[in-house]
């Protein structure tokens, strides 16, 4: 098993530590015991990073699109080749089983390899002038982007946040949670390792919100990318717009997923139920409320319950496990209250509601229904090992519930009927939707949302624009 890393900030190369800074205690959820001391940054190594930023900008603004794609195609290469050490760091550091952590490697290494082309097909366009003028239309980096990460992908949105503005041409400095910092290390090591100046990529750390403050009052900054609650998001954004910087805005969701009398409710319930447990629910676009049809009701929930209580919960690194902990101690704490209110309000719980064991931050795989609207849970992202699952009258009903809520990440319906499909597809609010399935995501594929999920998009030929400015050039 890969041992647990040192820890630092990453300025213009050197591995910052000690110097009597304050450090941040990393635990492993599955013990939680402490496994290491992250640094946190003083507003002197902020200081020190922006002015990185402001160089590595300078140089890589004019890098040609072949050294970007050969930057992103050997990191995505390293991160092949690392995979397991990767893989094992994240799980360490997060709790989510190791199977998952892999994959989560290589979603970097798709999507890494996807940017590395498209660095190619960044075009402008020459409009159409009379003859002896020339008007084009051009694209170019937005400028030093200031990058914030969750703990919940602790390989995967460190990835998205530094792949997009170096294959636009910009620089970065990456905050990413102080729960999983060598997760985020790793991924930028293996960039700097395949050939990305020292200046372009920074990495901080510290308390989130003497950072976010500095770094976004400084005029370094042109573009903000956050990832990450709508509370926190919504204060961000607030910050961003003293200075009119750009903002990429990925922010929470609550699931929908609509259930009809006509889909394939077996292969709706295996589809959803691996789905809801990932990660044990600490997942953005997790499916979370359940808008069933009232003639297949009893039969999906029954299933579900079935399916739910089969869920093997362990440490992320043994054998067998499909879920491990959740990834700190305000997560087990949440679902108690969460789902100690729905009880108190009527909901029915046939599984789960509790925690697992007397250390580390497991939870049991839970399913409440019959949960009244007016509780906590049915407005309040879980972001948790939790379902809800009520019955409902028919499609008008089901897509009113769906959009009842102001948030539009991600939404999920099962129906074999086509003309329903189409229907749905046009009357969801949400910025990504799954009909008959849950892969939502894919490398040339935008991810992002509506409404108080957030706007802008991360991955696809979107993921780079988003890191982009247009410029009209009228020449006479």
């Amino acid at each position: 098993m890969a041992e647990y890393p040192a820890l630092y900030l990453l300025i213009d190369g050197e591995r910052v530590t000690g110097g009597g800074r304050r450090t941040f205690s990393v635990v492993n959820p599955a013990s939680g015991e402490a496994i290491g001391a992250l640094p946190l940054a003083e507003a002197a190594d902020l200081d020190r990073a922006l002015e990185v930023a402001a160089k590595g900008f300078r140089i890589w603004r004019k890098s040609t699109p072949q050294e970007r794609a050969a930057v992103l195609q050997g990191a995505a290469r390293l991160m092949a080749e690392r995979q397991e050490q990767l893989a094992r760091i994240a799980t360490m550091e997060q709790g989510k089983p190791l199977a998952e952590s892999r994959l989560e490697v290589m979603m970097n290494v798709g999507l890494f390899n996807f940017y590395a082309g498209e660095v190619f097909r960044l075009y402008g366009r020459e409009l159409v002038r009379p003859e002896g003028t020339r008007s084009t239309v051009r694209h170019e980096p937005v400028g030093p982007v200031a990058a914030f990460a969750p703990w919940n992908f602790p390989l995967g949105n460190p990835g998205r946040k530094l792949g997009a503005p170096i294959a636009a041409g910009c620089s970065v400095i990456l905050k990413a949670a102080e729960e999983t910092p060598a997760s985020a290390l790793g991924v930028l090591q293996c960039l700097l390792d395949a050939g990305l100046p020292k200046e372009v990529a920074q990495a901080v750390f510290g308390v989130p919100d003497e950072v976010s403050r500095h770094l976004l009052a400084s005029p370094v900054i042109r573009k903000l990318s956050f990832t990450g609650s709508t509370v926190v998001g919504k204060h961000l954004a607030k910050l961003a717009a003293e200075d009119m910087k750009r903002t990429t805005m990925e922010l929470g969701g609550h699931g929908p997923v609509l259930v009809f009398g006509d889909a394939d409710i077996d292969k709706a319930l295996e589809t959803a139920v691996f789905g809801k447990y990932r990660n044990a629910g600490q997942v953005c676009v997790s499916p979370t409320r359940f808008i069933v049809e009232e003639t297949v009701f009893e039969r999906f929930r029954d299933g579900f319950v079935e399916r739910a209580k089969a869920v093997k919960v362990g440490d992320g690194l043994a054998d067998g496990t499909r879920m491990g902990p959740m990834a700190n101690p305000r997560r087990p704490e949440a679902m108690d209250r969460l789902i100690g209110d729905a009880k108190a309000k009527g909901a029915v719980l046939h599984t789960g509601g509790e925690r697992i064991g007397n250390q580390g931050f497991f939870y049991a795989p839970s399913v409440l229904s019959e949960v009244p609207l007016e509780a906590d849970i049915m407005n309040e992202e879980p972001f948790g090992p939790v379902a809800l699952i009520n019955p409902y009258k028919g499609e008008g009903e089901m897509i009113a519930e769906a959009n009842r809520l102001p948030y539009g990440l991600a939404a999920y319906a099962w129906t074999g009927d086509y003309q329903r499909q189409r229907r749905l597809a046009a009357e969801i609010e949400a910025g990504m939707v799954g009909i008959n399935s849950h892969m939502i995501g894919g490398a040339d594929s935008p991810f992002g949302g509506v409404k108080w999920s957030g706007h802008g998009s991360e991955d696809g030929p979107e993921g780079v624009m988003a890191c982009l400015v247009t410029k009209a050039v009228h020449e006479g």
